[in-house]
């Protein structure tokens, strides 16, 4: 079964590799972190941290698990601990997919990025990017939700 997933990533630095993922199927993606549109974030931004706030939890709504794409510097975004406390709030599967072995657009991949301290404080799985999997990786997830944390 299709489920919706919000995604979060680091925009600027992983935006193709975040496609790739999110294109591969087996999944209903919500777009760029949640936003269908980057001008809503860039707008968010300029009107500070409320109004970010508020977007991801509009972005949350519906969602039944989260996966959070761990690049090189996801871990270092401003606002990815918040977007996981949200998840774990809202009771939404969630688990980590380390993207730096995806190719960009220009065919480099990545060095690996820390795990953010959010999905290691609530035991959530650290996969590594594999084509083919992450319908079931995002079962998985929403099946062990609430055992999980």
């Amino acid at each position: 079964m299709a489920r919706k997933v919000f995604f979060s990533f680091h925009y600027q630095r992983d935006l193709w590799r975040a496609n790739v993922v999110r294109n591969s199927g087996m999944i209903e993606g919500v777009a760029a972190a949640g936003f269908h549109n980057v001008s809503l974030w860039e707008d968010a931004e300029r009107r500070g941290d409320i109004a970010v706030r508020r977007l991801i939890e509009r972005a949350l709504d519906n969602t039944t698990v989260t996966v959070v794409l761990i690049g090189l510097d996801t871990a270092n975004r401003k606002y990815v601990s918040y977007e996981i406390d949200q998840s774990v709030a809202r009771g939404n599967g969630i688990l980590g997919i380390r993207i730096n072995i995806v190719k960009d657009k220009d065919g480099h991949v990545d060095l690996p990025g820390p795990v953010p301290a959010g999905l290691l404080a609530i035991g959530a799985p650290v996969y590594m990017w594999e084509y083919g999997k992450l319908g079931e990786w995002v079962e998985y997830a929403h099946k062990n939700a609430t055992m999980s944390y």
